[in-house]
């Protein structure tokens, strides 16, 4: 058997194991390079590490220990808290707050499974107590860390622009993250609708389900005119919108830091992991009470994914496996349904499987059939990016996971839920490649 076969193969075994055993996918890489590299391709240890991701490991460990400084101290829940009295309370827009919030989460660096863990407990906790939708306020979390995910200081668009820029394809990161945070907020709206969003729109202040007919004003919908709660109600846990969150020197300096990460990434062009772990270092110094424990919340299984993946596709590069797969794909004959074919792949692994760590191994696969120019590497790239992002609404992906995992602890109808979201899930891995594929590849064909 060809050592493209055998990579091939491990990589198969890599993702089955992490699907149905959840071990760190990016351990499982790790020990793969390490295997297929030194037995099948002939690596010795320096050309194996000479494919560790130095600067998107920097990238990762810098942004997410300044996201956990930023919760310890407060800022993210100040920041959710001044979104939604922004919107007066009203219930309508509550949906679509959550999918805002976490989208700039993650639109100024926050990882995406970190920014659904952040505002998925709120969002649940809004449609358990007001009778809104679970399945649609979850989706709106997942689709808004996925809208805002691709921008170019994001952990998303980080990683595929570097695999575009190492490749020396045709990139615009403008353009990626536009196309995303279309597509999400187009498939975001049509969910909104289908599942009752406009019927609120009748509704004014957030009033509790439960309060009573009485007390409330209201119908069924659970919510009135009058915004005080009955007495009963006031002893209840209050809600981000209702808690009053001070904004003290630890969470102005927070929100400087992050405006100062987006304005050295962005106007300057500095490089955002030393930048996020210089803003980090500064706050801790400062307050070292609230920050003592930021390090050991930084996501070191994400980190691990990340980089073992990425280390484990340096490899397949160095050995032919890429260019192997590649121009397999290519020999398909007709451009346009190898570009499908691709779109379909990244959708349905990433929907049992981390779209972060796909990420670093779907888009190399596309570099051989790219280079026949028939399909432009703008469009593909963020048809790729696309179809393998928005099935994390799948229950078996991380985001998913994390949406039912906080149901759960709703007490929402487990079952039902784990139901509706594997329906929705199969839904969007139908349509989502082939959306991706009609609005950004035939375009370009040709």
């Amino acid at each position: 058997m060809s050592a493209e076969l055998i990579s091939i193969l491990a990589l198969v075994v890599i993702f089955v194991l992490a699907t149905t055993l959840s071990v760190n996918m990016g351990a499982l890489a790790f020990a793969g390079a390490f295997l297929v590299g030194t037995l099948a391709g002939g690596l010795d240890a320096d050309g194996i590490f000479a494919g560790f991701p130095g600067s998107i490991f920097v990238v990762l460990v810098g942004v997410t220990y300044l996201f956990a400084i930023a919760r310890a101290n407060g800022t993210i829940d100040w920041l959710v808290a001044a979104a939604v009295r922004l919107v007066g309370g009203r219930i309508a827009l509550v949906p679509w707050v959550m999918f805002v919030v976490t989208g700039v989460l993650t639109a100024i660096g926050a990882v995406s499974p970190a920014a659904c863990a952040i505002v998925a407990p709120i969002a649940l906790g809004f449609a358990a107590r007001y009778n809104i939708s679970p399945l649609l306020m979850g989706a709106m979390v997942v689709h808004g860390a996925q809208g805002g995910g691709f921008s170019p200081i994001s952990v998303y668009g980080s990683i595929v622009n570097g695999i575009v820029d190492s490749n020396k394809l045709e990139g615009s990161p403008v353009f990626l993250f536009i196309a995303s945070l279309v597509m999400n907020t187009a498939i975001a709206a049509v969910l909104y609708v289908v599942l009752g969003g406009t019927r609120l729109s009748r509704t004014r202040q957030l009033v509790p389900v439960g309060a009573g007919a009485g007390a409330a004003g209201g119908g069924a919908d659970g919510v009135a005119d009058d915004p005080e709660p009955p007495a009963e109600e006031k002893a209840r846990e209050p809600l981000p919108h209702e808690q009053q969150v001070p904004l003290d020197a630890p969470k102005i300096a927070t929100l400087l830091g992050l405006v100062a990460l987006v304005v050295a990434t962005l106007v300057f062009d500095l490089d955002a992991g030393l930048t996020a772990i210089t803003v980090a270092v500064i706050l801790s110094v400062a307050w070292p009470s609230s920050s003592r424990k930021a390090v050991t919340e930084i996501t070191w299984p994400t980190v691990l994914l990340i980089c073992g993946v990425l280390t484990y596709i340096a490899v397949l590069q160095e050995i032919g496996t890429v260019d192997y797969v590649g121009n397999a794909v290519s020999n398909v004959g007709v451009p346009l349904v190898a570009a499908l074919l691709l779109c379909y792949i990244g959708g349905i692994v990433s929907a049992f499987a981390s779209s972060t760590g796909l990420m670093g191994a779907l888009i190399p696969l596309a570099v051989p059939f790219l280079a026949q120019g028939t399909i432009g590497p703008i469009g593909m790239v963020a048809a790729l990016a696309v179809s393998a992002t928005m099935v994390d609404v799948s229950p078996f992906s991380t985001n998913g996971a994390l949406v039912l995992a906080n149901a759960n602890a709703r007490d929402f109808d487990r079952e039902r839920f784990f139901r509706q979201l594997m329906m929705y899930g199969g839904i969007v891995v139908a349509v989502a490649p082939l959306a991706s594929w009609l609005v950004f590849v035939v375009p370009n064909w040709g």
